[in-house]
């Protein structure tokens, strides 16, 4: 599978040493320094891009959370994809904006 998809990636991380949020602050950056296209919300956040590269992602993110304190994870993902098209996050949240 090599579309190109939108991807809903929460994690939730315990640590003995370390605040959630400042964890989750973690992996949002390694979701903004990928250069792909995404967007923070209350839950999680949603990433756009290839299949492979958001996948790729998801196991950085990981990795920079457990570097940073994280004991355990609870990694939730959906993904949405199309058989001949692109999914956005224009095309479900344009007229919202």
């Amino acid at each position: 599978m090599k579309n190109y998809v939108n991807v809903a990636l929460q994690v939730l991380p315990k640590s003995e040493t370390k605040k959630t949020y400042d964890l989750v602050d973690d992996a949002i950056e390694v979701i903004q320094d990928s250069g792909l296209k995404y967007k923070v919300c209350p839950f999680e956040t949603v990433i756009e891009g290839p299949y492979d590269q958001i996948m790729d992602i998801v196991e950085k993110v990981q990795e920079k959370c457990f570097e940073n304190g994280a004991d355990e994870l609870l990694v939730y993902i959906k993904i949405q994809t199309r058989k001949n098209s692109k999914v956005t996050i224009d095309d479900k949240m344009a007229k919202y904006n």
